[in-house]
């Protein structure tokens, strides 16, 4: 056997209901649809959601919540990440385009650095926002933290 000549089992394929091909087919007249009303004309569907009359899933259910446009979104990057640049790549001087080449953001992302983890080198941080347990550990060790406007 080969894979040219390989095939379903026999009987698992069957061919498909062709309807509104005549009388003589025993699908023909109206075509499996019944009689008259909107399901049976052509270019029927459907509306998204509709329950049958039923007040629909959408209107049931209350709306609640606000999600602020102007709101700018900051992606954490914790000082336990930046130990760890500092250990393997040698790194002392960390800013965006460093975070972005070594995986830890993307191009375009505003970043704030948080306070987590322990901080054991002395590091030049350059960020668009540092939380206060952050700015502590790095001056602490002699670091320096910059604010990118």
């Amino acid at each position: 056997m080969d894979l040219s000549n390989l095939k379903p089992a026999k009987g698992t394929i069957k061919k498909p209901k062709r309807i509104g091909r005549g009388e003589g087919s025993g699908r023909g007249g109206t075509s499996t649809k019944g009689h008259k009303g909107s399901k049976s004309r052509s270019g029927y569907k459907r509306k998204f959601g509709y329950e049958g009359g039923q007040m629909p899933l959408a209107r049931r259910v209350p709306k609640y919540g606000f999600k602020n446009p102007n709101r700018t979104e900051y992606i954490g990057v914790n000082l336990d990440a930046l130990q760890n640049l500092a250990e393997k790549k040698g790194i002392t001087e960390i800013n965006p385009a460093v975070l972005y080449e070594n995986g830890l953001i993307a191009r375009k992302d505003i970043v704030k650095i948080l306070g987590r983890g322990e901080l054991k080198t002395k590091l030049e941080v350059t960020a668009h926002a540092f939380s206060s347990s952050a700015i502590n550990a790095i001056e602490a060790q002699g670091g320096k933290t910059n604010k990118i406007k």
